[in-house]
Formats: structure tokens, sequence, C-alpha cells
């Protein structure tokens, strides 16, 4: 078992406290995300229907429905793409929900869907998947994203982990990022078991990010051998506990892969 100190510190670090001085980002009555105060102005510019307070730029959308709303943002985003405030643009989209008290454990009704590069930009909140995968010996097997990767390039990872995309199911998505970024087949990845979820949230050079992560862990066969299939893995590696504990205390893991890991062996020791 790792040092419980150190599980606490990934973990504290997983959700940082809210930006000072940045703008609410608000749907009606709603609160959803957080606007970099230096970007207010380009916002404003392509967006004109936008209410704005010093603390808050309000969308007045009463009577527009899920499908407009999409497509009012969208456009929004897209010229905000073309003025090179948003970067890594990959067309797919994420569902943005209405908020809830707990959105660890409820998922909140669709609002609008928006493409995934545009979130940090709102700082909206938005869903991933990570899988936490061990051989029988009890080493854990984690991917090097590749160097090609938009965020956190040539960082440790988990044995996969990707973000949720509209309309998609927990579980569908969990099975999804497996396949294509470890190669395990559904005869495998059906052993798929929830572990559990935590919020994710810090500023990073695009905006806020914001993010739900549903940790899952899965028991592979000693004779499977992970193969990337999309790219964006460049090496697997099968870690022990002492050679897992040296590389989380070094910084070599994407943030939320540190956090993910964290989360599943502090609930792993507790049960």
């Amino acid at each position: 078992m790792l040092p419980m100190v150190l599980l606490n510190q990934l973990l504290s670090r997983a959700c940082q406290p809210l930006p000072l001085g940045w703008l609410r980002f608000r749907l009606g009555a709603m609160d959803l995300g957080w606007i970099a105060p230096e970007r207010a102005a380009a916002l404003l510019a392509v967006w004109p229907e936008l209410q704005a307070t010093p603390a808050a730029v309000t969308w007045p959308v009463a009577g527009i429905e899920v499908a407009a709303r999409s497509a009012r943002i969208q456009a929004v985003a897209e010229r905000l793409a073309d003025a090179g405030l948003i970067s890594g643009w990959r067309d797919e989209a994420y569902a943005c929900e209405v908020p809830g008290a707990d959105p660890s454990h409820l998922q909140g009704a669709e609002l609008f869907r928006l493409e995934r590069a545009a979130f940090r930009f709102f700082g909206l909140m938005s869903r991933g998947v990570h899988i936490n995968a061990r051989w029988p010996d009890g080493r854990m097997l984690c991917g090097r994203r590749s160097l090609g990767k938009a965020t956190d390039p040539g960082a440790l990872d988990n044995l996969a982990a990707g973000g949720l995309r509209a309309g998609e199911d927990l579980l569908d998505c969990a099975r999804r990022e497996l396949w294509e970024e470890a190669g395990v087949p559904p005869e495998l990845s059906r052993h798929l078991r929830p572990g559990g979820a935590l919020r994710s949230r810090r500023v990073e050079p695009e905006g806020l990010h914001d993010e739900i992560l549903h940790v899952f862990e899965l028991r592979l066969p000693a004779e499977f051998s992970p193969r990337n299939q999309d790219g964006e893995v460049s090496e697997f590696l099968a870690l022990d506990a002492g050679e897992l504990h040296q590389r989380l205390a070094a910084g070599e893991f994407s943030p939320d892969a540190a956090s993910a890991i964290a989360h599943d062996l502090v609930r792993r020791a507790g049960s």
C-alpha cells in the first residue's frame, strides 16, 4: 500500500479552489461555468446577446430548446477558435448538464452540446472515465501519453482514460477507451467494476478544467498485453507498488490519472 500521506496530497490537489476574479457564466439563473476576465471582452464581441455585469455573463435562453442552444453556443465557439482563443479542436461534443448538488453521483439533464475543446474556455463541467487495470500479480498497467496529445503529452496515465461523449453511457465510454487505447477486447472489458467518482478542477492555459472522474477497476489475465489502437499511447508500463509510489511522488502522471489512482487506492484501503 502506498503511503496515505502521498495519496491524500494527490486527492487534495484534485479539486482546487475556484479562481478569484473570474466571471460566472450563467444560463438564465443557472450557474454553469467560469470565464477568465481577460477573455470576457472577446466573448462579448462575438456573442452580443449575452448580458454582462462585473461578476457574471448571462445567456438569456428562456424558451430555447436544447438543439437551438447547442447550435448557438457551438457557433460562438467556432468564432472563438477562428480568433485563436480555443485550440485543440476535436469535432467531438460533450454535454453540459443542469447543475446538481452532487454531480459525482447523479447526472443532470442535458442543457446543450458543445465541442469538447471549448469546455475549458467556458469553465463548464464535463465527465470522463479512468480505468485502473492490474495483472493478477498486483502490478498496475499504465500507458504513457503520446507526445502529440493536446494535454499532458508524455505523462503517464491509467491503462485507459477519456472524456464522456454527449449521449454516451459511462460503461460504454470506458469499454470504448479500453479498446482504443489498450486493445482490451469486449470479453475482457465486460469485467469492469465501478470504483466511485471524484471531481477534478484546476486552472489551465485554455481556461478552467472542471471534470467528474468516474473511476473503474479491471483485473486482466497475466497473458494479456496492451496494444494501442489509436496512436494516443506511446508505451505501456507494469508498475509494482514501489514503482507506482516513486512515479506518483515524482509527478510523472497526468493530474487526473494521479487523482484517479489515489482515489482507487484509498477506497481499496478502506474496504
